[in-house]
């Protein structure tokens, strides 16, 4: 996918807005209907250009204010595009009463009848709860939600998400859809899907990872990593269990917080709050052999770190953190190429907003790296999201103190993955890995690096 399957109401009214400040509308009044409207609809076509089926989702509930707009503009393609074309399929809540002993569809009742008073019938109900929804259940809401029983769902908790499509298709939810618009399709083959289940079921072994980042108060701002660690943990037949460590707890107690752990791992992260602590634990992971996974600020704390502490440049730092550091061994980078070859441009004065090197690059590996051995090619496409780079002014001396440069961009410009070669397993990257890894196919870093934990925790055991 791309950055058109993808967009938000802050996209969408800067987009608005763009045009206004252009001329776009010749001095028109700037209204939610019918600019705002038009311009989601023209992201969901453009979404869909070349495809003949197109999911969109829609986030948020409905009756707030919030997703108004975007309602409105799907109800207005229903008509455009022909009802004939479209299916709106609506995810609810049936929650269990345990006073009463029963579940309550009042509020998928009272959900559908605020879409209907906006002009969109359900074509079929999803129903979430924490148990199936009774026969009898959902006869009734079919019934007061106008649509056919056979098109109301149950989607009760599971103890694994992967279990979910199994889930719907057993309710014939793929069959309903694909009669609804007559095509003819062959029976799905799970068997891949179900092999993920059996893995992650039937696990070898488990191993204890160590997250430290500066969100874990909200867990769901590390949900791609957390995935692709079990990802990891799939391709190699473990259990991975991740222990959330706030940095600044690594400040204030130290880094005996971090004893027992197979791996650690330090993902993305903005700002100088708990900087220091990271840094203290890219060090313990270097100095104790310990497998270490850097993503995007982790590769960052980990240079910094390797600078201070090995090519003795004492007080290195990012200019993010510390403008006028002595070796500002990370800096913003002023320019650079996007995705699509255009020349972008910022200074320390631009808006944080808008002005990261975001989306799929290429990189180029070292021969004799162990991230070429981890990917098996010598060209990769990974995502980034970032503002800073590893400055290369500074760069020779760290290498000479024994840092490996094991990956850089296409063009030879910038710093993407850098290595420890005298530590077991230590591989830190500047873009984001996880955006990529599936269940059934993970992602070359996170699984080296499971594996790396589940071979450290073997040998602490020896």
């Amino acid at each position: 996918m791309t950055r058109r399957n993808n967009f938000t109401t802050g996209r969408i009214y800067s987009d608005v807005l763009r045009k206004e400040r252009r001329g776009d509308y010749l001095g028109a009044t700037v209204q939610v209907i019918p600019h705002i409207t038009n311009a989601i609809k023209e992201r969901v076509l453009a979404g869909g250009e070349g495809h003949d089926v197109v999911l969109v989702e829609i986030g948020g509930t409905v009756g707030d204010i919030e997703s108004l707009p975007f309602l409105e503009a799907i109800r207005q393609m229903a008509v455009e595009i022909g009802r004939e074309h479209t299916l709106f399929m609506h995810l609810t809540l049936v929650p269990y009463m345990a006073a009463a002993g029963e579940v309550k569809t009042k509020p998928t009742q009272h959900s559908v009848k605020e879409l209907l008073s906006i002009g969109i019938q359900p074509d079929i109900l999803i129903c979430r709860s924490d148990r199936a929804v009774p026969a009898n259940e959902r006869a009734k809401i079919a019934l007061f939600c106008n649509v056919p029983e056979k098109a109301v769902i149950s989607l009760k908790d599971v103890d694994s998400i992967y279990k979910i499509p199994g889930l719907l298709k057993s309710q014939g939810l793929d069959d309903y859809i694909c009669k609804r618009f007559s095509l003819t399709c062959p029976e799905a083959n799970l068997a891949e899907w179900e092999q993920v289940i059996y893995e992650e079921a039937n696990p070898a072994g488990e191993v204890t990872i160590g997250m430290v980042g500066k969100y874990i108060e909200l867990p769901d701002a590390y949900k791609s990593v957390i995935e692709a660690l079990k990802h990891g943990g799939l391709k190699n037949r473990v259990t991975v269990n991740i222990k959330l460590i706030d940095s600044q707890d690594v400040e204030t107690r130290g880094v005996e917080i971090l004893k027992d752990l197979d791996a650690i791992l330090i993902p993305g992260g903005f700002g100088y709050r708990g900087v220091e602590g990271k840094i203290a634990t890219a060090r313990y992971a270097r100095e104790n052999n310990i497998p270490y996974l850097g993503i995007c600020l982790g590769m960052q704390v980990a240079l910094i770190e390797f600078a201070r502490n090995v090519a003795g440049m004492e007080n290195a730092n990012s200019t993010e953190f510390v403008p006028d550091c002595k070796y500002p061994v990370v800096a913003l980078i002023t320019e650079w190429r996007d995705e699509d070859g255009n020349v972008e441009v910022r200074s320390e004065k631009s808006d944080l907003g808008g002005t990261m090197r975001l989306g799929a690059q290429q990189c180029q590996l070292s021969d004799d790296s162990l991230v070429r051995q981890l990917y098996g090619e010598p060209t990769i496409t990974e995502r980034h999201r970032h503002r800073y780079e590893v400055n290369n002014m500074l760069l020779k001396p760290i290498e000479a103190a024994g840092l490996r440069v094991a990956g850089r961009s296409g063009d030879d410009q910038l710093v993407e993955i850098i290595e420890v070669p005298n530590h077991p397993w230590f591989v830190a990257c500047q873009f984001h890995p996880e955006f990529t890894s599936t269940p059934r196919d993970g992602h070359p870093l996170f699984a080296g690096f499971v594996k790396a934990a589940s071979e450290y925790q073997k040998r602490q055991a020896k």
